[in-house]
């Protein structure tokens, strides 16, 4: 679901061909919806953010860094030997 979530994001933000304010509205633009990339943006860093945490959740539960640090230290150590 949350893929699903950032999916929409992404495509609504990029399609529509958002950018960060620089400071001035543009001609056809209202004066109310200058905040709204900015609020778009949030929004993409916060599911970001939350896709970050469910990664790092399942990695470390499952211990699947663990394994990934240890065989990385073993190679190494079998370089330098």
């Amino acid at each position: 679901m949350i893929l699903r979530i950032l999916a929409a994001l992404h495509t609504h933000c990029f399609l529509a061909g958002c950018r960060p304010s620089s400071g001035r509205a543009r001609s056809g633009r209202r004066s109310g919806d200058r905040g709204q990339t900015t609020a778009e943006y949030a929004l993409v860093i916060v599911g970001a953010a939350a896709v970050a945490l469910l990664l790092l959740t399942w990695a470390t539960g499952s211990g699947k860094i663990a394994a990934l640090l240890d065989k990385m230290v073993d190679t190494v150590a079998d370089m330098v030997n």
